[in-house]
């Protein structure tokens, strides 16, 4: 009975469950786990549902016209004008339809806005790293992060009230628009405005990113290499530049992505026609109108309603969407190979 004091007493003094144990028991890591795992497939399914049902609305637009859906022949919003008009029996519904000179317009605007941002963004990425004083760069990184997230119908907005009326009076002389009268009316809204607004709007995406990836280099590469003498500017260009270059190349995937989702901005400064500009047509090739894809749905967005009409638009949702899937698997691809520099990105 004596050694049992000393057991009791041992007893007495550990602490009972209390609430904290009780909720730590509720939330054990197995269960989290399934929760999160729940939620992932949760997206998954959302996003296969989304691209199931965008191509089955799709699918009558594809089969109607076949490959002739990507080529040319013929007025595209004529042709879209036929299919919003189509008769009430479904077994007389017009699919006609030939979406070259908007698939066109899409990789003008796309193509043309990354390639002029990417070269901006990377000089800008690299000065606000290296060369710009600290009281700058402390003004610089948050006005970029805040032109980011500026919504894209502000762009819109400045480019509709400034830079059309701008080409319009002054860029595009009368001899110039009676040149082309027969074919399309220059009015100001055009592939030049379009791709200089799109760039504004991504450019600070792009340089978001690149500062990242600057500064995710090792210190210690780029203070070596300034100590054996090299100057800063080939310090930065050879190594911290080519060490960031997966990073380089997804930054311009996600900003090609961007635009080319953009809708609402280029549907006000394009010229919304359904024209592919012609760069035969020399400097006029500039001002020429055009519509990317994104903008067409917006621009057609109430005739949903009719049924082959809807059916079109979502054939344009398909492509930008496998468009999409494609450039979020090549930015994906493309930052792996940091890794083997020891850097995550």
């Amino acid at each position: 009975m004596e050694g049992a004091g000393p057991a009791v007493a041992r007893q007495g003094r550990e602490r009972l469950p209390g609430p904290a144990d009780r909720a730590g028991a509720t939330w054990s890591d197995s269960r989290v786990e399934r929760l999160l795992a729940a939620s992932a497939c949760t997206v998954l399914v959302l996003i296969a549902g989304m691209i199931i049902f965008v191509f089955s609305k799709a699918w009558p637009s594809f089969a109607g016209n076949g490959l002739s859906w990507f080529g040319s022949g013929g007025n595209v919003d004529q042709q879209l004008g036929e299919i919003f008009n189509s008769p009430a029996n479904p077994k007389e519904y017009v699919y006609e339809l030939s979406a070259w000179p908007l698939l066109y317009g899409t990789a003008l605007t796309t193509l043309g806005a990354v390639m002029i941002g990417l070269v901006f963004s990377l000089f800008a990425a690299i000065f606000i790293v290296e060369f710009a004083p600290p009281r700058l760069n402390r003004v610089l990184e948050p006005v970029v992060r805040l032109l980011a997230a500026v919504p894209s119908v502000v762009y819109g907005l400045i480019g509709v009230l400034v830079l059309v009326p701008f080409v319009g009076n002054h860029l595009i002389s009368p001899e110039r628009k009676e040149s082309v009268a027969f074919v399309v009316q220059l009015s100001g809204a055009s592939l030049l405005v379009a791709v200089v607004v799109l760039t504004v709007m991504i450019t600070p995406i792009m340089i978001a990113i690149i500062v990242d990836a600057l500064r995710a280099v090792p210190r210690s590469w780029t203070e070596g290499a300034a100590a054996l003498g090299v100057n800063r500017w080939r310090v930065m260009w050879t190594i911290s530049v080519r060490t960031a270059r997966p990073a380089i190349v997804a930054a311009a995937v996600l900003a090609t992505a961007r635009a080319l989702g953009e809708a609402i901005m280029l549907s006000m400064v394009s010229g919304s026609v359904g024209f592919a500009p012609n760069p035969l047509d020399g400097l006029t090739f500039l001002v020429e109108p055009t519509r990317p894809l994104a903008a067409t749905i917006v621009d057609n967005a109430e005739g949903l309603s009719v049924e082959p009409f809807g059916q079109t638009l979502y054939a344009f949702a398909a492509v930008l969407l496998v468009s999409s899937m494609f450039l979020s698997l090549a930015g994906y691809a493309a930052k792996q190979p940091m890794r083997k520099y020891g850097i995550r990105p």
